[in-house]
């Protein structure tokens, strides 16, 4: 089988390539545990977790749904969920329980009675399951981590463990990969990536959530030579095929596609390199064909690709701070593209951007003073509108009240009910209108004054999930998982 791939690059001639594919082995297929025998658990109370009331039941008209993806059922930051709470009482939203976390990024992911958790505890990487509406836990799984961040960030886990079939995928920040069954915390397989494929630590570790698609779990595995991307089987862990041979990992995830009527996966890969090299690759999920690779990284040698693909229709949206901008382009039906503009204003750090009636939505900007929420048209790449949303707000420091200036800065959207819920990375949660007359703030509540909150929340049966990952000056407090209830009679 042969793949064609396009290779624009960044300024120059679109030109496009067809080549036989790299042939990749599984270099260590890992060994499968049978079934234990161990009959699932119940949950029981769980030391870390302050509970505070019991939630809201459910409208009997509301729809509602699973949240065991990164960015949603639809990978798309969209929620399926209705009668959800508009707005906020003086206190900010009702808080059901809050766990006391260790350190990572991960956002959890729920299915049915579990929630799923992935963190740090010391000198062990911690999967928690829970139950969601109570913060109880099921069970732990832990094992020993001695993960540094080179940029003093954090040492916990980034990428978001995934759930089917009864299983849990969780993908450490040092490159550990964990098959877990969901009743029972039982190890069906695990793999050790970055030994197994000779992957160097990146700038800040692994943070690619693994996509679930069909019997295959995508990872961005960025393996010098090749494969960049691999597919696993999600029974045994063995690797199905590779693709790509070029960039190494990113962290954006992988998001899969309808183009054509066909099933493609898009993968924005490419962190540390030198020199700097990355972008778009659009495979086959089935076979690992790559239709086409399309160069889109920042010159710089300290960055990253970090904001997922955005797939509309038969179009896709990559896009890269670090002063390089989004780029949207058409594929077609015989497995090339077209690229139909670039905007280098929409530089998109680590949010992803939502489509919505023609238009995208995100916080762009690459760090916290030229943060803006933007609006761009999506049939012509014209920046819509730029906003800075900032507010004068009074905080008690140390017993005594402060006056400081409030913005989300460069936080993550929900798309619910046709609106967009906002989480700022000090850990505001805002209720906006957006459309290309501009932005309205609907309702606004400070949940707690703390930085890097930069995991997307996630929102399921009315609930919220939100990391606090770390310390708040208001209140005073460590990092914590935070549960609230939006659910709307």
């Amino acid at each position: 089988m042969f793949a064609c791939r396009a290779a624009p690059g960044i300024g120059l001639a679109a030109s496009l390539l067809c080549a036989a594919p790299k042939e990749f082995r599984d270099p260590a297929p890992p060994q499968v545990n049978e079934p234990d025998g161990r009959v699932p658990l119940e949950p029981r109370p769980n030391p870390l977790v302050t509970f505070h009331r019991a939630a809201k039941p459910l409208a009997k008209k509301a729809e509602t749904g699973d949240w065991a993806d990164f960015l949603g059922p639809e990978h798309n930051s969209v929620s399926r969920e209705t009668h959800i709470l508009r707005s906020f009482a003086a206190g900010g939203p009702a808080l059901v329980w809050e766990m006391a976390k260790g350190t990572g990024y991960s956002a959890p992911a729920v299915q049915g009675d579990y929630l799923i958790y992935f963190h740090r505890q010391g000198a062990q990487e911690v999967i928690d399951a829970l139950h969601p509406e109570t913060g109880k836990r099921y069970w732990r799984y832990a094992y020993p981590t001695d993960f540094e961040d080179r940029y003093g960030y954090n040492n916990g886990p980034r990428a978001a463990p995934v759930i089917a079939g009864g299983r849990v995928y969780a993908y450490g920040a040092q490159g550990v990969l964990h098959c877990l069954r969901l009743s029972t915390g039982q190890v069906l397989w695990r793999r050790d990536i970055a030994a197994e494929f000779k992957v160097p630590q990146d700038f800040f570790g692994v943070a690619s959530t693994p996509l679930i698609e069909g019997d295959k779990l995508i990872v961005n595995v960025g393996a010098p030579g090749g494969p960049t991307v691999a597919a696993f089987d999600l029974l045994t862990g063995k690797m199905v095929w590779g693709a790509g041979e070029e960039w190494g990992p990113s962290y954006a995830s992988p998001t899969p596609a309808a183009v054509h009527g066909k099933r493609r996966v898009l993968v924005l890969a490419g962190g540390e390199s030198n020199p700097p090299a990355g972008g778009l690759l659009v495979i086959d999920p089935a076979s690992g064909a790559l239709d086409f690779s399309f160069p889109w990284r920042s010159r710089s040698y300290e960055s990253v690709n970090a904001s997922s693909p955005v797939a509309a229709g038969n179009r896709v949206l990559v896009s890269a701070t670090y002063r390089t901008g989004a780029a949207f382009l058409e594929l077609k039906p015989d497995g090339g593209y077209a690229e139909l503009w670039q905007n280098n204003d929409f530089d998109l750090h680590w949010t992803t951007a939502i489509h919505k009636d023609g238009y995208f939505y995100a916080f762009s900007g690459r760090n916290e003073p030229d943060a803006k929420l933007t609006c761009v048209n999506a049939a012509s790449g014209e920046t819509v509108w730029s906003e800075v949303l900032e507010w004068r707000e009074t905080v008690e420091v140390n017993g005594e009240p402060r006056a400081i200036s409030g913005s989300p800065l460069r936080g993550n959207l929900l798309l619910v009910e046709g609106k967009f819920l906002a989480l700022g990375e000090h850990g505001h949660l805002l209720w906006l209108d957006l459309s290309p007359q501009g932005p309205q703030v609907l309702a606004r509540s400070r949940l707690f004054l703390a930085r890097e909150t930069w995991s997307p929340p996630v929102l399921s049966r009315g609930l919220l999930y939100v990391n606090q990952n770390s310390r708040s000056v208001a209140p005073r407090t460590g990092p914590r998982l935070l549960c609230y209830d939006l659910r709307r009679p």
